[in-house]
């Protein structure tokens, strides 16, 4: 067995290669097998440590006023190195992060369940198809996962399924209308609201606007006004009745907007808001004590699969609704992009995400924010 390398608080960083075999997974909620290499179950990749270039991608300046700067801890790791999982929901006051990279591939099943009261992470049952850029909402009795890429960012599908956590077991529910991965899914009146990703074809793979509606109770979609400006890899909420999709990407991570659109359901609209201070896509998006809290992200260019201008944001931006504005409070520890981020209490949950633009290199990590 390789040793493994660590990283601040026990967390690791693993370097994606080839494709490995597919994880063991519970057959219902369980802690994770304890071991003293957290990571044993490794199978493709190979330790890491980043270079003093990657290192320099970190970026944690914020043009927004500063705000109350909050403090970050490190909580438990996530049971292996992951990323491009594309968000985190929350169900029975437990997060739950499904698909992505890890293991040297891109199409993966994981399904890792946080519980905060315990501060350890539980293996659900498996996505029945791996694939990354999942977009995931709940009801509280059932998390949804919807569309992904079955390739590295290519390749969008348009499977949906149901997660029944008092079951643990997937079901397949009415498919995408059209397929898509990196789209934003939140929950609002109880229905699920599926907007903006990526599609086809797989050489280009366009972003879209597409804004489409799941109807849990009738197993059917609608369609509605599509989202301004085509984008993916966006942060998107729900609140006081609206919805928020704010910044994002055109097409690629050299494209990102700080674009913030809110959705008037009862008109079937949107409308601007004040943008996002640091145009980035990747990254997380919460509500938090009444404001939407920004996190992570990346940017820059490749040129001939060579970073240029390669930034991985660690910047915590925050809106408020009421005001119309941003401020920033203290940075992320561990800058990542593509994490699970999430509200549960008073803390924000950020697990797992890429340390270097693009999907080479997943980290365990998993930080928490309060303001208390």
């Amino acid at each position: 067995m390789q040793r493994r390398l660590f990283l601040g608080g026990g967390a690791a960083l693993t370097l994606g290669a080839c494709a490995g075999p597919t994880p063991h997974h519970h057959a219902g909620p369980s802690p994770a097998t304890p071991s003293p290499e957290p990571y044993h179950n490794l199978r493709g990749g190979v330790p890491h440590h980043l270079t003093p270039e990657q290192e320099a991608q970190r970026v944690t300046a914020s043009p927004a006023p500063a705000g109350a700067p909050g403090r970050w801890v490190g909580r438990a790791a996530l049971p292996l190195p992951r990323s491009e999982m594309a968000w985190a929901t929350i169900a029975q006051g437990r997060m739950h992060i499904v698909g992505g990279y890890g293991e040297g591939a891109v199409n993966r099943p994981y399904h890792h369940i946080y519980d905060p009261v315990a501060d350890r992470w539980l293996i659900g049952a498996p996505l029945p198809r791996g694939a990354n850029h999942v977009a995931v909402a709940s009801d509280d009795a059932r998390v949804y996962a919807f569309g992904g890429f079955t390739e590295q960012n290519r390749g969008a599908d348009s499977h949906a399924y149901a997660y029944e956590v008092a079951t643990n077991r997937w079901q397949p529910i009415a498919p995408l209308p059209r397929p898509r991965g990196a789209a934003a899914a939140v929950l609002l009146d109880g229905r699920i609201h599926l907007i903006g990703g990526a599609s086809e074809p797989a050489a280009e793979r366009a972003s879209v606007g597409w804004h489409e509606v799941y109807d849990p109770k009738e197993d059917r979609w609608t369609t509605r006004k599509p989202l301004p400006g085509a984008r993916d890899h966006v942060g998107c909420i729900a609140d006081a009745g609206r919805i928020h999709v704010i910044g994002g990407r055109f097409n690629t991570f050299e494209y990102n907007t700080e674009l913030h659109h809110v959705y008037l359901p009862a008109a079937d609209t949107w409308e601007l808001r004040a943008p996002l201070p640091t145009a980035r896509s990747g990254h997380g998006l919460v509500v938090y004590r009444g404001r939407y809290f920004a996190m992570g992200g990346e940017g820059g260019f490749l040129t001939g699969g060579v970073p240029r201008q390669a930034k991985v944001f660690g910047q915590m931006e925050s809106y408020d609704p009421a005001s119309d504005s941003w401020q920033h409070h203290a940075p992320m520890p561990t800058p990542r992009h593509a994490v699970g981020a999430v509200t549960i209490g008073d803390w924000v949950y950020v697990a797992g995400g890429g340390a270097v633009l693009g999907g080479s290199v997943q980290s365990a990590i998993h930080e928490a924010f309060t303001l208390g």
